[in-house]
């Protein structure tokens, strides 16, 4: 198992299944559906379908469904879709905590039944009040000792909905003077009058986290519960329930991981829905968040989200990953797989004077050098040609190898070109660079065996495509956004610069351009259409990534 030296949840099975060879591992992802994922339900997502690949086993999809005021199918339906495009395939079907509702419910009845639950009348301040703290005991609830009989009656009520919400739950009896403050009598059921994304108005009252989370992993022949590290706390809670019903079919042993801290970006699924919620970005699947859905907009392969996610490996340390590792996997992935393509950013107008007028050529470019497989494409060549402003300048050191005056330089997959001036408007602002081109140096050879230092990239002005290209940058300006430290709010610690907009020139092959699928514009940047906004009579790309890492020079300032 080569992924045990960065991975110690794989080295802890590969030790178990040495004395127990015939064990099937079962592993699940259990997302609650009150938001879309992000990076780091990616890294969950990649771990436990991972180990269930890696050991022969299975990993089922369950969505933790007991919280309907939060809950709806819409982010049901996301979460299918972003583990299928990650690259994975759950075991079976879909399964739901819902779907354990009636069976949860008897086997809090058994706990009534054996004088390990009861009801309680206190108000939620007043549970947190009588819970105590870390240097302090709690102390027990007045109705803590109610009988067996009268905890059944008011537990069958409260699902029978005679009770508002609030008025009473239903807590574990277990210890309120204990040092870990999960086992001081948790909370088990609340009331909720609200309508459940599946099961409608049949219940009223819905499962704690911590009472069904174990419940269902013992439903389902869950091996292993892998968690991340803020449930180390609540493993001797998950054992005590799994422990003292008698019930239950098998204990899964829960392990706990670091979960993926992120650089410049924020995790909590509260202040994702703030942003979205309040309009700080365009939706969910903006590709300045870090959800799967925006990511993927943006054009990262999944390929490389899990080329990340197994690199920062698995280890019971909480640490921050720097986001330029994120993009390194990106950019090694694209540079490999993306098709070359031609565009300009910031166009001015090149006027090739000696070619020849209303000629136009079909000049061969190559799709990929990384892969030949790729092939190549015709693009159009004509007398006029946008080219990128900063490619020229009317002055210039001996070190500028691009356009200005009496030097020459040569077009990608065109001709040599020698400048030969440029033209203004009334305010100064260069309207047009001329040049003169050399017809023996088709293709960009030169016969003669001359040294040409500069190569700029261009697009013919006749046959260009106008597409509004959106650069984007980091949705923070600080490492940490979450940190409040300092007064300020993680809002208060956007950059407003994370969107422009521009428009470009592009070659006429993207006309057909796939969304999500990224391309290489040469000399610039990745690429890809837009999902939501592009269309045949609008064209729009998003850069996905940058040729080389600009997060050096952003952590300097």
């Amino acid at each position: 198992m080569s992924e045990s030296s960065v991975n110690f949840v794989a080295g802890l099975i590969e030790s178990e299944l040495v004395s127990k060879p015939n064990k099937i591992v079962q592993t699940r992802f259990p997302p609650e559906p009150n938001g879309y994922l992000h990076i780091g339900h990616a890294k969950s997502i990649c771990l436990n379908f991972g180990l269930a690949k890696s050991f022969d086993g299975h990993c089922n999809l369950r969505f933790d469904d007991t919280n309907p005021t939060k809950e709806d199918t819409e982010y049901v339906d996301s979460i299918m879709d972003d583990v299928r495009w990650l690259g994975w395939q759950w075991h079976g079907e879909v399964r739901f905590a819902s779907d354990y509702f009636e069976q949860m419910y008897n086997w809090a009845v058994e706990l009534i039944t054996k004088g390990k639950a009861y009801v309680d009348d206190l108000t939620g301040e007043e549970i947190s009040e009588y819970r105590g703290n870390l240097t302090q005991a709690g102390k027990e609830s007045p109705y803590r000792d109610r009988s067996v009989d009268e905890n059944l009656d008011l537990f069958a009520r409260m699902r029978a909905g005679e009770f508002k919400n609030g008025e009473k739950v239903l807590r574990a009896k277990i210890d309120m003077a204990s040092p870990n403050m999960n086992l001081r009598d948790p909370l088990m059921y609340r009331i909720l009058h609200e309508k459940h994304h599946r099961t409608g108005s049949t219940w009223c009252i819905y499962p704690m986290y911590d009472w069904a989370h174990g419940l269902e992993d013992a439903i389902e022949g869950v091996t292993h519960s892998i968690c991340t590290l803020e449930f180390e706390n609540h493993r001797p809670l998950y054992d005590w329930f799994l422990d003292t019903l008698e019930s239950v079919p098998c204990h899964p042993q829960q392990i706990e991981f670091a979960r993926l801290n992120l650089g410049y970006t924020v995790m909590s699924k509260r202040k994702l829905l703030q942003l979205v919620t309040e309009h700080h970005v365009d939706n969910w699947n903006d590709p300045r968040l870090p959800t799967i859905s925006g990511l993927r907009r943006r054009g990262y392969p999944a390929t490389a989200i899990r080329d990340f996610c197994e690199r920062i490996g698995v280890t019971k340390y909480n640490s921050t990953t720097e986001i330029a590792l994120l993009e390194h996997c990106v950019r090694e992935n694209l540079n490999k797989s993306a098709l070359r393509v031609m565009g300009v950013l910031d166009p001015v107008k090149l006027v090739v004077t000696n070619y020849p007028d209303g000629l136009t050529e079909e000049l061969e470019a190559i799709n990929n050098p990384e892969n030949p497989d790729d092939g190549t494409r015709l693009i159009p060549f004509s007398k006029e040609l946008w080219i990128e402003r900063d490619d020229f300048r009317e002055e210039a050191s001996r070190k500028y190898h691009r356009l200005k005056p009496g030097q020459e330089v040569r077009l990608r997959y065109g001709y040599i070109v020698t400048c030969t001036g440029c033209l203004k408007d009334d305010d100064g602002i260069i309207t047009e660079v001329h040049c003169t081109y050399d017809p023996e140096t088709k293709g960009g050879h030169t016969p003669d065996g001359r040294r040409i230092k500069g190569t700029i990239h261009w697009v013919s002005a006749a046959h260009a495509l106008d597409a509004e290209i959106r650069l984007y940058d980091s949705l923070f300006t600080d490492e940490d956004p979450a940190d409040e430290s300092d007064g300020r709010s993680f809002l208060d610690k956007i950059n407003p610069e994370s969107k422009t907009i521009i428009m470009g020139k592009i070659e006429p092959s993207l006309a057909s351009a796939q969304a999500e699928t990224a391309y290489q514009f040469e000399r610039l940047a990745y690429f890809c259409a837009d999902s939501e906004d592009s269309t045949s009579e609008k064209l729009v790309f998003n850069r996905t990534a940058t040729l080389r890492d600009s997060w050096a020079k952003t952590q300097k300032k």
